[in-house]
């Protein structure tokens, strides 16, 4: 039971932190001939969507009930 309750204690910190911290991405797009590379890189910082994250926020605090109140 203990391993429910941390696996939601997980999922609950993930989905509030993914409201407030955005995820980097790089993308690199260029043309390569020989040993000669041009091309440019370009980095985004892309947030998860709202309801995603809600979704891991209730998930993770019914797996946190759900632990304790099997354990008692």
């Amino acid at each position: 039971m203990k391993n429910l309750f941390w696996v939601g204690a997980v999922l609950l910190v993930l989905g509030v932190a993914s409201l407030f911290i955005a995820i980097p991405r790089t993308e690199h797009e260029g043309v390569k001939a020989g040993g000669i590379s041009l091309g440019i890189e370009t980095r985004h910082d892309e947030k998860i969507p709202p309801i995603a994250s809600g979704i891991m926020i209730v998930a993770g605090a019914g797996l946190m009930f759900a632990a304790k109140n099997r354990g008692s």
